[in-house]
């Protein structure tokens, strides 16, 4: 009970809290992101955005620190390497906005965006063309600048490499690397602008315990996926998180 009052929940709100994230680590392992968009909007419920999202941060480091030796061989390091500086350019700009800006209206063009291109997606459309490294860096600048300000930078990510249509264990695995790195670069930029402090750490230590669990469940549902059943997947994933997103934003 002491743990509890030190992080100011209630025994059924860290249930809860517990719960989204070993969902939201099953979403990770299966599809490589999606841990933010699985937790956030259900932890605001809870927990003020500010502490939100340096606690996923946290968490999505360790889930990828999880995934990567099963993974390694499948990352596309050349993917990993341009998205990965448009995101460093991007995440100062999230992590500033995030500090001064109320973000229903950002959340709300996210949502409906990555809602568009979904169905586009179901429907069959691809583009190939865009798989060229200035694309990725256009990419990772939007991805970085959503992760510093929502942790949601799975979402555009997902979205270009179903466009292009890479391969599903190309995109688990390199998006796993990709944010391993960018959610460690987020974290520090966070604890300069202040947004860290003990209480973040004190909520994350058990979890630590349940991350691994819904990482290696999620793998196995991979594991035992068709290409075709992994895009589908995704794709409704997507869809629900858009249209949850936002409805809540609309209430």
């Amino acid at each position: 009970m002491e743990y509890l009052e030190t992080i100011n929940l209630s025994f059924l709100e860290f249930l809860f809290f517990c719960s989204v994230i070993l969902f939201a680590s099953l979403v990770r392992g299966f599809s490589g992101f999606g841990f933010s968009a699985s937790s956030v909007s259900l932890l605001s419920f809870i927990l003020p955005p500010k502490e939100i999202v340096p606690i996923i941060l946290l968490l999505e480091i360790i889930a990828s620190f999880f995934m990567i030796p099963s993974i390694w061989n499948k990352i596309n390091w050349k993917f990993v390497l341009f998205l990965l500086l448009g995101v460093l350019f991007g995440t100062p700009l999230g992590i500033h906005l995030l500090s001064v800006l109320q973000p229903k209206l950002t959340h709300l063009i996210i949502s409906i965006t990555v809602l568009i291109f979904a169905f586009l997606l179901l429907r069959g459309y691809k583009n190939r063309d865009l798989n060229h490294n200035l694309s990725k860096f256009f990419v990772g600048v939007i991805a970085g600048t959503v992760n510093g300000f929502g942790t949601l930078a799975g979402l555009p990510i997902a979205l270009y490499f179903l466009i292009i249509a890479a391969e599903p264990a190309v995109i688990r695995a390199s998006l796993a690397a990709l944010f391993f790195f960018t959610d460690f670069y987020a974290l520090l930029l966070a604890y300069f602008k202040d947004i860290l402090d003990y209480k973040i750490f004190y909520r994350t230590l058990p979890l630590i315990l349940v991350v691994p669990i819904g990482v290696y469940i999620g793998t196995k549902l991979f594991s035992g996926s068709s290409k075709e059943n992994y895009k589908k997947y995704v794709l409704y994933f997507l869809i629900l998180v858009s249209i949850f997103g936002i409805i809540r934003i609309s209430i």
